[in-house]
């Protein structure tokens, strides 16, 4: 198993945070870490973060997790993968997802039902284009040209150096998850428990069945909470304090309370009740009382908090559960104390 970097999207002012996230990157690559990931929500995207880490980096590989379906085209999302791959010596992986029916809807003005149709027509047409294959497509939610206006099948311009780039897909819900088994090169959890996930990976199996090509070399690469700290009791819990607003912020505020992926994830989980209690203080602006009540049982399962050798430990039930990629997100209070914590697991 390997371990990889989830720098998320970038926060507070962006010269400073684009500095930041680079020495991560290069603290990563030094340490031996396999690849870096880079995220967006409605703030900056990951594509200018990935091409300012492709200069900045040498031998890392660089993924998105993810690029968001309803913010770009197909044809544009294949233009920015080749472009990518070939500035950082093809070193990039697409990671994709659909993202949720407040951002979609409310930010990129773009349709949300039927996602997992439009995924699978997306992630068709991605790979078309990215083989060189002519702009021709006609499904139930994308058409390539349009019809009867002056558009022409085209070809992407450059040779991309990998026709066959890798395509990850982020999926939380059982459907989902099966597509990724299907159409993907890869599978993008979060909150996976490694005792707990047989379900999810029968379900991964089950798209397996389904593809057109083998599964060998497809890749899961989970994003993992870090935080190192030989803290107990009252101290303890302050020093999990980033980790619990982390964890609050995506089963509270990522998504409604009628439709939160994360939240009804939580609950098959088995925190139906304490994902309530979040989701009712985030959505009333109670961040503070949010985090608090992210229940500890919910950390020591999806999350590396403790010591390195305990860290170290819960990493080997990663790699048993069938994870090819711990993606840690450090959540320490600083730079440096971020760095160490990475040196210090790999």
């Amino acid at each position: 198993m390997d371990l990889g970097l989830s720098l998320g999207y970038l926060t507070g002012e962006i010269g400073p945070a684009a500095a930041q996230a680079l020495s991560l990157a290069r603290a990563a690559e030094e340490a031996g870490y396999a690849s870096a990931w880079v995220a967006e929500a409605y703030g900056t995207d990951a594509v200018s973060v990935l091409g300012w880490l492709a200069a900045g980096t040498s031998r890392i590989g660089l993924g998105s997790a993810v690029l968001q379906i309803p913010a770009r085209t197909p044809a544009m999302t294949a233009m920015s993968a080749s472009t990518l791959d070939g500035i950082s010596g093809g070193r990039f992986r697409l990671g994709l997802g659909v993202s949720g029916p407040q951002v979609a809807e409310g930010w990129y003005g773009q349709p949300f039902a039927k996602p997992l149709g439009r995924t699978r027509e997306y992630v068709d047409v991605v790979r078309r284009l990215l083989a060189r294959q002519t702009s021709e497509y006609a499904g139930e939610h994308l058409t390539l040209p349009l019809p009867g206006g002056p558009g022409i099948p085209l070809k992407l311009m450059q040779p991309p150096p990998r026709p066959d780039l890798p395509i990850h897909l982020a999926a939380v819900g059982p459907r989902n998850v099966a597509l990724a088994g299907e159409i993907a090169d890869g599978w993008l959890p979060l909150f996976l428990v490694p005792e707990g996930s047989s379900t999810q990976f029968d379900q991964l199996r089950s798209g397996f069945a389904l593809r057109p090509r083998p599964a060998e070399g497809f890749e899961v690469t989970a994003s993992v909470a870090l935080l190192l700290t030989d803290a107990t009791g009252e101290e303890r819990t302050r020093a999990e304090l980033p980790v619990r607003r982390y964890v609050a912020l995506y089963l509270g505020g990522m998504g409604s309370r009628e439709k939160n992926f994360y939240a009804d994830l939580g609950r098959r989980l088995g925190f139906s009740d304490a994902v309530d209690e979040v989701q009712e203080h985030f959505l009333a602006g109670r961040h503070r009382e949010a985090a608090a009540a992210v229940p500890a049982g919910f950390l020591d399962a999806t999350c590396l908090v403790g010591s390195a050798q305990h860290v170290r430990n819960r990493l080997a039930d990663y790699a048993a559960a069938g994870v090819t990629t711990v993606s840690v997100i450090p959540l320490a209070g600083d730079l440096e104390a971020r760095t160490a914590d990475l040196r210090a697991i790999a």
